[in-house]
């Protein structure tokens, strides 16, 4: 069985997935963590991620962080091997699989039964030079037009998920979220948990916590990384803090002006991971931080037959 720890950013996933482990552990069941946070895959993305250093990850095996160049263009495709290999992995070794993360489609690629559809060279390629001529606005106002819930969950500023998701649709005539996972069929058998806190909270933490990246050296880790071509990389370079703070550098906005604008992307983003997570099947909804969450975790374990 998969225990999947699903939730906004921060509110407190990683750290139920460490005890929901040890309580595995306690229990006689050893039990290893796979990331499903897309750019916490980054070497380097460190501060802006909320990534475990190795010394506050309790001895427990981590799977799928650092295992990408900040040049290196994620692909939920690529994470979905990955991912599903190590889970395996972990599964051969009478582990029990921890799948926690933040990024809803990677986890729904592994979750749930899903098959991705090929490219067009030429469909992408006419896609591609659109998006750098005309902007991703134009792209995801014909997105809207075409597959309002695609365009919703993927938003006007993501251009290389809209030309994905356009792509499709002209590949194969319908909508792209006809081609997201089915979020009924399960690949194994898998226990979702959602970790949620009420909103006014979350925002106050939220807001804590960009402004915690920068006293905690964010600028300093992205001066390093920009040697190692941060800036040009298609993905991580437009990770949540790492736009602002490579801005920040390049004189584009003032300190204060970066923290705003990570906060303001950070608020966005949580609340579509909310929309997001809310329309799995049957999940158990916990408060982080609560005690005895990974008791309840356990519970739901054994609450679920192992064939649904």
């Amino acid at each position: 069985m998969i225990v999947t720890i699903v939730g906004a950013t921060g509110t407190g996933k990683s750290e139920l997935s460490l005890d929901v482990a040890e309580a595995l552990a306690a229990s006689g069941r050893p039990a290893e963590i796979v990331n499903a946070d897309a750019m916490q895959l980054y070497r380097g993305l460190d501060i802006g991620t909320a990534k475990l250093p190795l010394d506050e990850r309790r001895g427990i095996p981590h799977h799928l962080l650092d295992v990408l160049a900040v040049t290196e263009e994620a692909s939920v495709a690529d994470y979905q091997v990955a991912a599903r290999t190590a889970i395996e992995g972990i599964a051969s070794r009478g582990a029990v699989p921890i799948l926690v993360g933040g990024s809803g489609l990677y986890v729904s690629s592994v979750l749930f039964d899903f098959r991705f559809p090929g490219t067009d060279p030429v469909i992408r390629g006419a896609l591609e030079q659109r998006l750098e001529t005309e902007g991703p606005g134009m792209l995801y106002r014909e997105l809207k037009e075409k597959d309002p819930e695609a365009a919703t969950a993927i938003g006007p500023h993501n251009g290389r998920r809209l030309v994905r998701a356009l792509e499709v649709i002209e590949m194969t005539g319908e909508k792209f979220g006809a081609g997201l996972p089915d979020d009924q069929a399960l690949w194994r058998p898998a226990i979702i948990v959602g970790v949620q806190s009420p909103r006014q909270e979350l925002v106050a933490r939220l807001e804590r916590r960009v402004e915690s990246m920068w006293a905690a050296g964010l600028l300093t880790e992205v001066e390093a990384l920009l040697p190692l071509g941060l800036a040009a990389g298609v993905t991580a370079s437009r990770a949540i803090g790492y736009a602002q703070a490579i801005a920040q550098l390049a004189g584009e906005l003032t300190e204060s002006e970066a923290i705003e604008s990570a906060a303001a992307v950070t608020r966005k983003f949580a609340r579509r991971q909310v929309s997001w997570f809310k329309r799995y099947p049957s999940p158990l909804w916990l408060e982080g931080g609560a005690d005895g969450n990974a008791s309840a975790v356990l519970a739901e374990m054994k609450r679920v037959p192992l064939q649904s």
